[in-house]
């Protein structure tokens, strides 16, 4: 069952990444095998990180209570992106990342950014961009992950399987018109699966 947790937290944490991969294929913009494979490489490290984290802090509390907590930070965090799905529209979204200028938030609401010099490419510097602002935005989620006690190992390697499974699927249907559909409730979907991982690992 540890493996169905680290799976479904995997496919979660990746929705931005393929919702990222099918605004590249609507615009034709191409990542090339080196690209894909450094960029899984960044996130999964990432990931290692921030479960690295989360399990040093199960250090100081019980195993139970390490557990609950991880649980209900999961669930909490599921909640809070179930509610910006309601709560904010792309619009608004957009004026609120470009008046705080984060950059890497705004490649996540616009990935195309990411692309700085328009080449139709990304390279080796701006795919490390890309890769840090997908890894930042699930920090949270690796560290509440390990505390509910998601196995590291197996999550850290379904994470780098599912990345590059996200880029090369969603690349594949930018063109199709499920594209628009994907993308619209990959956050829903994403606040939905990490809810339920929440509310499983709390009775696990």
């Amino acid at each position: 069952m540890n493996l169905i947790s680290a799976i479904l937290l995997s496919i979660s944490a990746n929705l931005d990444t393929f919702t990222v991969a099918i605004s590249y294929g609507l615009k034709k913009i191409k990542l090339s095998t080196a690209t894909v494979l450094l960029i899984s490489l960044i996130t999964t490290l990432g990931t290692f990180i921030s479960m690295s984290l989360g399990l040093v802090l199960t250090k100081f509390i019980s195993i139970y209570i390490a557990n609950l907590i991880g649980s209900l930070m999961l669930i909490c965090i599921g909640v809070c992106i179930f509610i910006n799905f309601f709560k904010e529209s792309h619009k608004n979204k957009q004026t609120y990342l470009i008046e705080n200028n984060s950059t890497y938030s705004q490649i996540l609401t616009n990935p195309i950014t990411a692309d700085k010099d328009n080449s139709g490419d990304i390279d080796f510097k701006e795919s490390i961009t890309l890769a840090l602002a997908l890894t930042i935005n699930n920090f949270g989620i690796g560290i509440a992950a390990s505390i509910a006690g998601i196995n590291i190992y197996l999550n850290t390697f379904c994470t780098f399987i599912v990345t590059i499974l996200s880029i090369l699927l969603g690349i594949s249907i930018g063109n199709s018109y499920l594209s628009k559909l994907c993308g619209k409730y990959a956050e829903l979907i994403s606040g939905l699966v990490i809810i339920i991982l929440g509310i499983y690992e709390a009775f696990l």
